[in-house]
């Protein structure tokens, strides 16, 4: 405690205490109890304003992504607490264009909160993921669809509502992964077994 403020409270309580000589006995007994009390609260409040509680920060929810086809890395943290970061969600929506014509489009957070959900299912949160695709425009859905009769992209594919992702991650089987996602049964899981990626989405929970 600070002495020099035990000084200024005593020579306070000196400076105001009627003389003894005029106290009946039964008053002095009661001015000195409630100014011990005045002491004592003046003394203890800045103990407890010092052991107030800070709140614990806010849970960040980072993801670290590798884009195949354009070769770029990102790692953000989009949300922290219950708030999306707003400049985290523009960094992501850029990083998923559609990398043929470079249309960007808002993607679902939803979305992002399924992969931060999967990474840490299979203990590999903050884990790189390899992204193969993310947001395809009309046109680019179109060209995968009708390139080949076996592409399994579906006419109507989230992909164009930026609602959905194919991915893979390092070191982890697709099978062991596909079998995650369908775990958390938080929308549709694909499986693309002989091009080794998972689609997932936040659509209707379904699998293929």
């Amino acid at each position: 405690m600070d002495l020099s403020r035990g000084k200024k409270i005593k020579a306070v309580y000196e400076r105001y205490r009627p003389s003894p000589a005029l106290q009946p006995a039964n008053i002095k007994s009661g001015v000195a109890a409630s100014c011990l009390m005045l002491i004592s609260f003046l003394l203890l409040a800045p103990l407890g304003r010092g052991t107030e509680l800070a709140p614990p920060p806010a849970h960040e929810y980072r993801l670290r992504f590798y884009h195949t086809h354009t070769r770029e890395r990102l790692d953000v943290v989009y949300r922290r607490g219950d708030t999306y970061i707003p400049e985290a969600l523009n960094e992501l929506d850029h990083f998923l264009r559609d990398h043929r014509t470079g249309d960007v489009r808002h993607f679902d957070p939803r979305l992002f909160d399924l992969l931060y959900d999967l990474t840490a299912s299979l203990g590999d949160s903050g884990g790189e993921i390899d992204v193969i695709c993310g947001y395809r425009t009309p046109w680019s859905n179109e060209f995968l669809r009708t390139r080949s009769a076996h592409t399994g992209v579906a006419q109507h594919s989230l992909h164009m509502q930026a609602e959905a992702i194919d991915i893979r991650l390092p070191g982890v089987p697709t099978s062991e992964l596909r079998n995650a996602a369908l775990r958390l049964h938080h929308g549709g899981v694909g499986y693309y077994r002989t091009s080794d990626f998972v689609h997932v989405d936040v659509g209707r929970v379904r699998q293929w």
